[in-house]
């Protein structure tokens, strides 16, 4: 991810709704959640969620499939991973303490050895 890209993820990821979404998404896992589900699951109206998942679709955050009459959308998870990459990119600088604390929160969410949302 260059630095465009991220810019583009961090505006898209500035507004609340929008957050809200992005981690419903990506508690939902790779199967996704149709639209009208996503609406109830953060509160909002379906027509305000259309427009906020068309934003993160177009950052690259979420992807979307049509199912039937249905819109599912689920999160990117591989553009999720090169935004914590391009964060992390120069962390440590030669002094691992420093990255210590982020790795261990991605280690106690995903474990080495378990099957990954990827």
């Amino acid at each position: 991810m260059d630095e465009r890209q991220a810019l583009q993820a961090f505006a898209a990821l500035s507004q609340d709704t929008r957050l809200r979404l992005l981690r419903h998404l990506v508690t939902a896992g790779p199967e996704g959640v149709a639209a009208g589900t996503l609406a109830g699951g953060v509160a909002a109206p379906p027509s305000t969620v259309s427009f906020h998942l068309k934003e993160l679709e177009q950052a690259g955050l979420v992807a979307s499939r049509r199912d039937g009459r249905s819109i599912i959308y689920s999160a990117a998870y591989p553009a999720l991973s090169g935004l914590i990459a391009f964060l992390m990119k120069d962390c440590c600088q030669g002094r691992p303490e420093v990255c210590t604390p982020a790795v261990a929160a991605l280690t106690a969410c995903c474990p080495e050895g378990e099957e990954t949302r990827a």
